[in-house]
């Protein structure tokens, strides 16, 4: 019997809200609880930190520079392969509901049918949080008739999405299709319309005496202001998951369903550039992601490199259906099984969009290297020159407050993440730039090699 699949998709946010990361607010039981049972990338990353580029990877397993969305404003074009097209063909029902985020100029209206990237059932609009509030949720189904859902908009979303699920589950089994079912919140994303953290009402002051983690602490920004309408917002999400999970038990679906639960990137909180996200830092690129259900279940906290760019693939791999030779991540789902051979040590990433700065980036779960393209490439699709611009050691620097990039003491680090990072930028880009070196200092921080140490970990 083919599986059930529904993917939980959250905007904007941290790593580092989760309990099983080592937060201590109590803002995600409930996933907690599912991530242990199934299988939990620790180190999982967007391969693109803004939400349309984000999303065109989540829907194709491709780059943002291979989709053609390297940018927000771009139609998801015709050429790359489509998650909800792949599961059609395989005899799915497939839907999305709320943000879709890849219909340019769509505004205020419905996502055209032929922008849906094969999605059968629709309940979306393209920007969430342009069309709605917070208590004022607006929608578009299938047939492009205009929707008001009641209540608090996640809570709306979320009642929608268990009457689907219902209805789904009173189909004969005979004639019942399995389903894949892609979800998409806006928030925690902050309101667009007034620069605000929306919780609903009574959650933000919960959270008013909440600590604000070390970056947010020591580099200013807006987080004082909004961290704790922030964190009510994922507590709300966090109780619409419980609320999924329950509905899933009660209409019997359980047992064949899959959940995958993501985010598209971070939020920095305007400590790293002027607004929330689009940098190499993991405050704008680590990100939840886990998946249990069948296949899933038991597979523990994985510390292997992970990337949303692998979801497509994953998703296939657990209904069974090949991955189009285009699709540039991997199935996950091997490492369920621990194998791991030939996976990477690193993810890539690329950032950068309209007018801030284009940029790649290497991470390992030791090492976070990227390098920046000069001012005049801000919002291109790709650079000829970069220039060295961020180096971490994010085993003892997990927040990155210090920059090592132009400390003579890591250049022997610095040349190894080059080659990896020109590795991958040949490899996805077809591209091979010239990387400048900053000008170096001697001094800084040193790296080390303990007594139990073969060699420095990468």
């Amino acid at each position: 019997m083919k599986p059930n699949i529904i993917v939980f998709f959250t905007d904007q946010q941290r790593w580092d809200t989760l309990g099983l990361n080592g937060n201590r607010a109590g803002l995600t039981p409930n996933f907690d609880r599912f991530a242990r049972q199934g299988t939990f990338f620790k180190h999982g990353v967007t391969p693109q930190p803004v939400c349309g580029p984000a999303r065109s990877c989540l829907q194709t397993g491709q780059y943002a520079t291979t989709t053609g969305v390297y940018t927000n404003g771009i139609d998801l074009g015709q050429e790359s392969p489509k998650l909800a097209e792949l599961f059609n063909d395989a005899g799915y029902r497939t839907a999305y509901f709320g943000k879709w985020h890849l219909s340019n100029n769509t505004g205020k209206q419905a996502v055209p049918k032929e922008n849906r990237a094969g999605y059968q059932d629709w309940l979306g609009a393209n920007t969430v949080e342009t069309t709605s509030g917070p208590y004022s949720a607006r929608l578009w189904d299938t047939d492009d008739n205009e929707v008001q859902l009641p209540g608090y908009r996640s809570d709306a979303q979320t009642d929608a999405m268990i009457r689907y699920l219902g209805e789904r589950a009173a189909e004969p089994e005979d004639t019942r299709q399995p389903f894949l079912l892609f979800h998409s919140y806006i928030e925690p994303h902050h309101q667009n319309t007034d620069d605000s953290y929306p919780a609903p009402h009574g959650y933000e002051e919960l959270y008013r005496d909440t600590p604000l983690p070390p970056d947010l602490q020591n580099l200013g920004g807006t987080a004082p202001q909004h961290w704790p309408g922030y964190c009510g917002m994922i507590k709300r999400l966090d109780e619409a998951l419980g609320r999924l999970m329950d509905s899933l038990e009660s209409t019997g679906l359980i047992e064949n369903t899959i959940v995958a639960f993501i985010s598209d990137h971070g939020c920095h909180f305007k400590t790293r550039n002027g607004e929330y996200k689009r940098t190499p830092h993991e405050a704008s690129i680590r990100v939840p992601f886990a998946i249990w259900g069948p296949k899933w279940n038991g597979g523990g906290e994985r510390l292997e490199a992970a990337s949303l760019v692998d979801l497509m693939p994953s998703l296939l791999d657990s209904a069974g259906i090949a991955i189009p030779d285009s699709v540039e991540g991997r199935s996950l789902l091997p490492l369920t099984r621990n194998d791991t051979a030939g996976w990477p040590a690193e993810t890539f990433v690329q950032f950068g969009d309209h007018n801030t700065p284009t940029g790649r980036c290497i991470r390992t779960n030791r090492w976070k290297y990227a390098v920046t393209a000069p001012e005049e490439y801000n919002g291109a699709k790709d650079a000829p020159i970069y220039v060295e611009s961020h180096l971490y050691d994010l085993q003892t620097d997990s927040y990155e407050l210090a920059n090592l990039v132009d400390k003579e003491s890591h250049a022997p680090v610095r040349e190894e993440m080059k080659r990896r990072l020109l590795d991958y930028l040949q490899r996805i880009e077809k591209q091979a730039p010239e990387i400048k070196p900053v000008k170096q200092h001697p001094g800084g921080q040193r790296t080390i090699e303990y007594p139990n140490s073969q060699r420095v970990s990468f």
